[in-house]
């Protein structure tokens, strides 16, 4: 048989039905879950078009740098780095 004092130990450990109710109400919903991952793959998507266009814009600097020197060793012009 539990005494009061079980009983204290048991309403000390479980939640109550209060405690339970708040909890739920905080989870994410599904909807607000699927907007979250729409808005981190929208940005995801964004992010690499971003380092795709810089990779691109790296290769043309290259290429113009690789004129510039051509062209200033045709002229005879030292570059000052």
């Amino acid at each position: 048989m539990l005494d009061k004092k079980d009983i204290q130990k048991l309403i000390e450990v479980f939640a109550t039905r209060e405690e339970l109710k708040e909890m739920i109400s905080r989870l994410v919903t599904k909807e607000e879950f699927s907007n979250l991952q729409t808005a981190v793959d929208a940005y995801a998507k964004k992010a690499d078009t971003y380092f795709q266009e810089m990779v691109m814009l790296s290769h043309k600097v290259e290429r113009h740098e690789k004129w510039i020197k051509q062209l200033a060793e045709k002229l005879g012009i030292k570059l000052e780095y």
